[in-house]
């Protein structure tokens, strides 16, 4: 009787990384087309750059070439501090659009919504009024 002796079995390398060579291969190739996109998109912004400034008229004077913002030379520094009001004032806008902007979604939906949906909405404009009277009536909305 022959006695068996256990052979070890080395599970294979791959071959100098064929095999995962090919799946980063093919997973790069998924990026192409947004590769190929931006290219075009670089070049046809250059293009239309390169087409304005060709085309465009050069008749500078000194009028076209000076400052202006408000039709007159600057004359504090770029730097200097807004009034508080002007904040104030963008930051009620955003908060007032914003809480208008929710009545479209409403509007459209209110078939389904049913009448839940309408007192929400209710009670909802009804929170917005009283901010703007309070805003209001503290004088946010004045300008002196």
């Amino acid at each position: 009787m022959a006695c068996a002796v256990p052979v070890q079995v080395r599970p294979s390398a791959p071959k100098s990384g064929i095999r995962n060579d090919q799946r980063i291969l093919d997973m790069l190739a998924n990026y192409i087309p947004v590769l190929i996109f931006l290219l075009v998109a670089m070049i046809f912004g250059a293009a239309m750059l390169l087409v304005g400034r060709v085309m465009g008229p050069h008749n500078p004077d000194p009028e076209k070439l000076s400052p202006y913002e408000c039709g007159f030379e600057a004359f504090e520094d770029s730097r200097m501090k807004f009034d508080v009001r002007y904040y104030l004032v963008a930051i009620l806008f955003i908060i007032f659009d914003l809480e208008i902007a929710f009545l479209f979604p409403w509007a459209i939906a209110l078939d389904s919504v049913g009448l839940f949906g309408f007192f929400a909405m209710m009670i909802f404009l009804g929170v917005l009024v009283i901010g703007f009277a309070y805003e209001w009536m503290k004088g946010a909305l004045e300008w002196e």
